[in-house]
């Protein structure tokens, strides 16, 4: 036999013999039966807290023991978790585990418990948990003390939330925004106002609220008889300077309220923003951040993002309460810290001039300084009434609902969250690609005919420039016109700036035909991305990034040459690179906040301008695109010169009709003013009119009014569509200015 054969039978002889010999006697499961480690009751103990971390009160309920949980349902545990969660203001919790002690079926673990609180900062407690063995779990034995020790026995926590005043809102020159104030609303009864005094009434309303006559006249008609029509809301004061209530019947004036006023029935609405109560589905997220279940919150706009600074932070008291709602002593406390008050960089007089200027048409108006990215006015149209989001104002009743379901989302901001098709305008964006690729120059040139045909021999369509329309609408209505005005004719051999000026739809067509069929597809995407577009300007309140398709094909870059395809732009940031055009390249990042102001000391994020890109543009190419927008405007060929040749601010500016994809086109029209005044700032302006027609019909004017407005105090003429100021009329077909009587 081998050697090792004989090594491995010693060795199992000798390991039999041990065992025979051996005194302990080992105990085997029954046939069938599989023994299962009873688990770590520190296991048990963290699994229940880790739960508790992230507020999943479900599973920490199915670890209590059998008789806790008949004593208490799963939604009742959770309600005392999530009460003194939302009393404590918890932000987390963290624990550390301090002894086990462990029997036979019950246990007991000693363990601290930190709440860290947004209001009392980090609530500490050392704690005792009971545990059970039950069908081989262990389970805890729960009670109230569990959530804080001085709960036991079945008592609640109580907070005592007292919020300072609310920050007030003012415009960069001090005037009132949004204030503190005592306030009426305001309404008439239906067939109780004298028909001759209808027009002063309604005019006098306009002055206190805002709300135009005309507006005020359609509500007073479309109401029964004897029925109580809300018009609008004004402070005290200047209700009891006007002296109506002593010269109209039929006027109605509600109770003085005290509010959070919003003058003027809102200055910029949409991105002022609104306050009103924490609302039921927020409040455990705000408790989170500090607040009371009954806080008053800012919830769009201004009013949301600067909440920490308008807001402040509550004067809290925390409380042990007994089962009756006896409170005993304080558990934490802290004192409350005033609001600051803000300072927009808004001019609150060219705001609402600028509401009116759109006259209730759908749109968007930016106004920014040109040189440092202030906002100094921005609507959005249609519009609404903040003072109808406080409960304690009568008309509240009748109109909010009317806002929060009108159709027109009033509360939508067009002009940084409407997103766009830009139209011609884009052609500024689509020139500066074709000067910076070295295929074009200033003085190439193209022959503007009515049809462009580059796209046929690739099978793609002919496509038209706007003066062909022209001429078929002038065919349409009279079919022996000749279309040899300047409007319908075909605008002949142009060079590159003259295009622009003319706005010729082929040259643009045939630049981004070029680039993109000569080695540089995606130049004029990556130009519009240099100019802002395609990304979020950083203003600070709700806004859309937009999008700037790259072409797939030789008929999208012609599309997108145009400023259509999938192009969208939102009328902020057309202001903005507009104004970097005017400035000499700077993107300024816009802003809306001149200063903020707290209750003591000096202000601070004082307003400055702040640079976030460069044009890339060399300044020779620059100059160029300057001067053929200047043409736009001064030259008898320009697109918008019948309107702005002769206004005696200079201004440099494009127009531009996008087709919306939804029946009548977009309206646009933005530009720069070059007054050089040293008291005056120049401006860029961009103007949108939603579904109305062609920029040069509709924007165009808008962006002289605006201009009107800035630089002489108030508007120098009526629009087409108006019979006088604020009043409108049928519009003809023609745009005519008619000097103010």
């Amino acid at each position: 036999m081998k050697p090792l054969r004989w090594i491995g039978i010693l060795f199992l002889l000798a390991f039999l013999a041990a065992c025979t010999h051996s005194t302990a006697t080992a105990t085997l499961p029954p046939p069938g039966v599989t023994t299962i480690p009873t688990p770590s009751v520190e296991t048990a103990m963290r699994a229940f807290l880790d739960s508790q971390k992230v507020e999943d009160y479900n599973s920490m309920y199915a670890m209590l023991a059998q008789a806790t949980r008949d004593s208490l349902t799963a939604d009742e545990f959770a309600k005392r978790y999530s009460d003194s969660m939302l009393m404590m203001n918890v932000t987390g919790i963290d624990y550390g585990i301090r002894s086990l002690q462990t029997n036979i079926d019950n246990a007991q673990v000693a363990f601290n418990l930190v709440y860290h609180s947004a209001l009392f900062g980090d609530l500490s407690r050392d704690m005792l948990a009971n545990f059970v063995l039950e069908d081989g779990q262990w389970r805890i034995q729960w009670d109230d003390s569990l959530i804080l020790p001085e709960l036991a026995g079945g008592k609640h926590l109580v907070t005592d939330y007292r919020a300072p005043a609310r920050g007030d809102i003012y415009d960069r020159n001090g005037n009132a925004v949004v204030t503190h104030s005592d306030a009426v609303a305001l309404g008439v009864v239906a067939g109780q106002v004298a028909p001759e005094l209808q027009t002063s009434l309604f005019n006098a309303l306009w002055r206190l609220t805002g709300i135009r006559p005309d507006i005020i006249s359609q509500e007073y008609d479309s109401y029964p008889a004897g029925q109580y029509v809300p018009v609008g809301e004004a402070s005290s004061e200047a209700v009891n300077q006007s002296g109506l209530l002593a010269v109209y019947s039929g006027l109605v004036l509600a109770t003085d309220y005290t509010s959070r006023f919003y003058y003027g029935s809102g200055v910029a609405p949409q991105s002022v923003g609104y306050a009103t109560a924490i609302y039921k589905e927020d409040v455990q997220a705000y408790s989170k951040l500090g607040y009371g279940p009954y806080d008053v919150v800012g919830h769009t706009g201004i009013e949301q993002a600067y909440q920490q600074q308008l807001g402040g932070r509550d004067a809290a008291t925390l409380y042990v309460a007994s089962a009756d709602g006896t409170l005993g002593n304080p558990v934490a406390s802290v004192d409350a810290q005033p609001a600051d008050s803000l300072y927009l960089t808004i001019d609150r007089d060219l705001q609402m001039q600028a509401q009116q200027a759109m006259d209730g048409l759908p749109g968007a108006i930016v106004v920014m300084e040109r040189d440092t990215g202030r906002i100094l006015a921005i609507v959005s149209s249609p519009s609404f009434d903040p003072n109808l989001f406080d409960a304690s104002n009568k008309n509240s009743i009748n109109l909010q609902n009317m806002v929060l379901n009108d159709p027109n989302q009033p509360l939508f901001n067009r002009a940084t969250q409407g997103a766009f098709p830009l139209g011609s305008v884009f052609k500024t964006i689509t020139m500066a690609a074709a000067l910076e690729s070295g295929l074009f120059t200033p003085e190439s040139t193209w022959d503007c005919a009515y049809d462009y045909t580059e796209l046929v021999p690739l099978g793609g369509p002919v496509l038209y420039d706007w003066t062909k329309t022209h001429c078929d609408d002038a065919k349409a209505a009279d079919p022996n016109a000749t279309c040899n005005t300047i409007n319908t004719r075909p605008s002949g051999l142009l060079t590159l700036p003259q295009g622009l000026m003319r706005s010729c739809d082929p040259w643009f067509y045939h630049i981004g035909f070029t680039l993109f069929n000569q080695g540089q597809p995606t130049a004029i995407s990556d130009m519009a991305a240099k100019f802002g577009l395609g990304t979020a300007t950083g203003v600070g309140i709700g806004e859309e990034s937009g999008n700037i398709p790259v072409p797939g094909s030789s008929t999208q870059a012609t599309s997108i040459a145009v400023g259509q395809s999938d192009v969208l732009v939102t009328p902020l940031q057309v202001a903005r690179f507009i104004a970097a055009i005017g400035n000499g390249g700077t993107l300024y990042r816009p802003q809306l906040v001149e200063k903020i102001q707290p209750v003591s000391g000096d202000a601070v994020s004082v307003f400055k301008p702040e640079s976030v890109g460069t044009l890339p543009l060399t300044p020779d190419n620059l100059k160029v695109i300057q001067d053929a927008m200047r043409s736009v405007t001064n030259d008898p060929r320009g697109t918008a010169y019948s309107v702005l040749g002769t206004f005696a601010i200079p201004t440099a500016a494009k127009t531009g009709t996008a087709e919306s994809g939804s029946g009548t086109p977009h309206a646009w029209f933005a530009g720069y003013s070059l007054a050089g005044l040293p008291n005056k700032p120049d401006i860029a302006v961009a103007v949108v009119v939603n579904n109305k027609g062609e920029g040069a019909q509709w924007a165009l004017p808008i962006f002289r009014r605006i201009m009107e407005i800035y630089f002489y105090g108030h508007p120098q003429y009526v629009y087409r569509w108006e019979s006088n100021f604020g009043v409108l009329a049928a519009p003809t077909a023609t745009q005519t200015l008619i000097p103010t009587p």
